[in-house]
């Protein structure tokens, strides 16, 4: 796994160029690029969204597109159009911004449920369909949404299929009084993101997604996840535990996390450590447990500290 370090070390040290102060997040973005997987992210606007997928597609070398989310943003303009040519007295497709390597969409919830739906199929599926015709999307491909979690008014909240095709949801904070003035003396003469070119072979990124799958998890892990992911169907303030799909995106994640760190297995610390991530998006509270102030979150976080390890079960 030397290699997926060494990657994942380049990519960081080029990218703290930009975004000062976030390395944990950085590494979760390359978790989900690892794992093919995609981000939501939930925080208010200006703490360095955009800056952060732009900064990895330079690194990369990749493709990026920004799309903006609005009420009046219709499918064909995340997918693309066929329009008529009137030389060749034929269809011709434009590709929309979705035919990209790393798509960030900002804003999300403020798109109709019937645009974000055209969002379904290329993040489940990395295809589009227009017209009938259905055309594989370039790899790596990472769709990174955003959402501000305290304005609500004129937004469309995401369904749970929708969420349950997100890897992880994470946030990236305000940064520290330290951190922040850093960020000042970084902007004195011109913005970083103008400075900074590619370190890696974005190209390899899916050999590299392959490798991950080698990573050792022992049973008393893979179970651990299991009977994580079993507590939140049965807690009693949830109205709704994790999909099976969390139970593959927490072990998917655990393996990416270890290989990023330079190890071949998987410890129970990397499953602690994604869980709230990875699980708390495909969770739903019940209306009660919220008036009392429960969250999908603060349940992983409790599960967390009462279902057990047993280190005794699993064989090496």
């Amino acid at each position: 796994m030397e290699n997926i370090q060494k990657f994942a070390e380049a990519v960081t040290q080029n990218v703290e160029r930009v975004i000062v102060g976030k390395r944990e997040v950085i590494e979760l973005m390359l978790v989900s690029l690892l794992c093919e997987g995609h981000v939501l992210i939930e925080d208010v606007p200006g703490v360095g969204k955009t800056m952060l997928a732009r900064a990895i597609a330079l690194s990369l070398g990749v493709s990026f597109k920004r799309l903006q989310c609005t009420p009046d943003l219709l499918p064909n303009d995340v997918t693309g159009v066929s329009v008529f040519n009137q030389q060749s007295r034929q269809f011709d497709f434009i590709p929309g911004p979705a035919f990209a390597h790393i798509l960030l969409t900002d804003e999300i919830n403020r798109a109709t449920p019937r645009t974000q739906s055209a969002l379904l199929e290329c993040m489940g599926e990395r295809q589009i369909t227009v017209d009938g015709v259905t055309r594989i999307l370039p790899r790596p491909f990472l769709v990174l949404a955003t959402q501000n979690p305290i304005e609500y008014e004129g937004t469309f909240p995401l369904p749970e299929a929708q969420l349950d095709r997100f890897l992880l949801r994470i946030s990236l904070g305000y940064p520290s009084a330290a951190d922040e003035s850093q960020m000042l003396l970084n902007l004195r003469r011109k913005h970083p993101i103008e400075e900074i070119s590619q370190v890696v072979d974005g190209m390899q990124v899916p050999a590299w997604a392959q490798q991950v799958w080698e990573v050792h998890v022992d049973d008393t892990v893979r179970e651990y996840i299991v009977r994580l992911v079993e507590a939140t169907r049965r807690h009693d303030d949830l109205a709704l535990g994790a999909s099976p799909r969390g139970s593959l995106a927490l072990y998917k994640a655990s393996q990416a996390l270890a290989a990023l760190q330079g190890r071949d297995y998987v410890l129970p610390d990397d499953v602690k450590k994604l869980a709230p991530l990875t699980l708390a998006h495909r969770c739903i509270v019940h209306p009660e447990s919220g008036l009392r102030g429960k969250t999908a979150t603060g349940i992983i976080a409790q599960l967390l500290e009462s279902v057990p390890l047993n280190l005794g079960d699993g064989a090496g």
